[in-house]
């Protein structure tokens, strides 16, 4: 069956999701592969500090796919480059400087990859402009990354090529670039404590949710009612079902009302399959869409102001982010069984 427009433009969008996926996490095993290789303790540090920083983007474009809402696979041609490029690096053939050549061009088809994403992005519809911001962190550090290995690169050509070492005053140069690369990708987005902690990815999630409600009430074609109302429903099975399996569990001994939380959304479940089976065109179709609407607001109130803050009283910073990393991987799981 042929998909619609909008349901191609999200997919295409969710394979080049996958597609990056699969390359930062050949960017990390690559960055430890260098490590035990180089024997120069200024590089290692400064490989050291790029590998926490793509553990950590890692993790944060895991959560950029789940909040985004389709789970894809990456092109076949992307897989081959990865398994190739993965054994190119643990070959003790090609000399570091080369591997770290091929790595430093990884970095750039990063950037690249998240900038196209952003720009399809800016002419869709807004439901998909709020998973997809952080990746201006990922574009940022990419970026950052790219000069620092410009001036490894430069250290590691010169010692191939003459047995000798560079001139001084390459990594102040180095530092230089990197200056001017912050006016060009932009800002780096501020890292909070919080920032892959559950409470963060629900709000998300939440305000994702009342984006696509708000598009759904403000629509009139029929087949565009239908998309839209196919993906909210999609994301809201997918987040209510998560929070039953992972979060309400964890909060249950210190928050009064998560009984009420499973009930509200019980009854949301219910008036979502009411609608599913209504055509757009019905006059009850937005009726129904509005009385979702204010069960909505109801609940994510609820949790937003009374479950959060009992949440942050009795977890710690740790058990907020170990629950984000168990509540997204339900996402995914869930995700994949629907897609299916």
């Amino acid at each position: 069956m042929v998909g619609t427009l909008e349901q191609t433009k999200r997919a295409a969008i969710a394979e080049k999701l996958a597609d990056m996926r699969a390359i930062q996490n050949l960017i990390v095993s690559n960055e430890e592969i260098f490590i035990n290789e180089c024997n120069d303790q200024e590089i290692r540090d400064r490989l050291q500090d790029m590998l926490e920083d793509d553990r950590k983007n890692s993790e944060i474009l895991e959560t950029i796919i789940v909040e985004f809402g389709i789970q894809s696979k990456p092109k076949e041609n992307v897989e081959k480059m990865v398994n190739h490029a993965l054994e190119m690096a643990k070959s003790s053939e090609p000399s570091l400087f080369a591997k770290m050549a091929h790595h430093e061009l990884l970095k750039h088809g990063q950037v690249m990859s998240g900038l196209i994403v952003h720009k399809a992005v800016q002419v869709s519809e807004m439901d998909m402009k709020q998973p997809l911001a952080p990746l201006n962190t990922l574009n940022f550090d990419n970026r950052a990354h790219q000069e620092q290995l410009k001036g490894i690169l430069e250290i590691l050509g010169t010692r191939e090529l003459t047995g000798k070492e560079p001139e001084q005053g390459i990594w102040g140069r180095v530092q230089d670039a990197f200056a001017a690369a912050t006016g060009v990708v932009g800002s780096a987005v501020t890292r909070t404590t919080d920032e892959l902690g559950v409470l963060q990815i629900i709000r998300n999630d939440h305000l994702k949710t009342k984006t696509l409600i708000n598009e759904i009430r403000s629509e009139s074609n029929e087949s565009k009612l239908k998309e839209l109302f196919s993906q909210l429903y999609a994301d809201l099975t997918v987040h209510s079902e998560a929070e039953e399996q992972v979060v309400y569990p964890k909060v249950r001994s210190f928050y009064d009302n998560t009984q009420e939380l499973y009930d509200e959304q019980a009854e949301l479940k219910k008036v979502l399959n009411e609608v599913k089976n209504t055509s757009p065109s019905a006059p009850e179709f937005k009726a129904k869409i509005k009385q979702i609407k204010r069960m909505v607001d109801e609940h994510t109130d609820e949790e937003e102001s009374d479950m959060f803050s009992k949440a942050r009283q009795n977890l710690s910073d740790a058990e907020r982010n170990q629950l984000g990393r168990e509540f997204k991987e339900a996402k995914k799981q869930l995700q994949i069984q629907m897609s299916s």
